[in-house]
């Protein structure tokens, strides 16, 4: 990241989430597990067709859009690092430990 890392808030992970389900809804992916932390995100999703990296830049910017039209994120801030971590799950048993991470794996879900 160019700046300090961010903390969302709940405010702010209540609208990224929103914007993940959005994009997911207008691009016709199918959201499996997801978790909007304070300070990263998890999602499993089935975007046939789509790379990885695509799936995830779309997130982020979704997300960054959001965030700013609603004034919870400033015009010049950051909020994703550059990458991020994209794994692609090949079987059932990939996907059933990966959504079993992201809904339990990360400690206690925040409010």
């Amino acid at each position: 990241m160019r700046g300090p890392a961010q903390t969302l808030d709940s405010s702010q992970r209540s609208v990224v989430e929103g914007a993940i389900r959005e994009v997911a809804l207008v691009r016709g992916w199918h959201i499996v597990a997801l978790a909007v932390r304070s300070n990263h995100v998890h999602v499993v999703v089935a975007a046939p067709g789509y790379r990885t990296e695509r799936v995830m830049n779309d997130f982020k910017a979704y997300s960054t859009r959001a965030l700013r039209r609603a004034r919870l994120l400033g015009v010049d801030e950051r909020a994703w690092s550059r990458h991020g971590s994209t794994r692609m799950l090949w079987n059932e048993d990939d996907i059933r430990r990966a959504c079993a991470y992201v809904a339990e794996g990360q400690g206690r879900p925040l409010k």
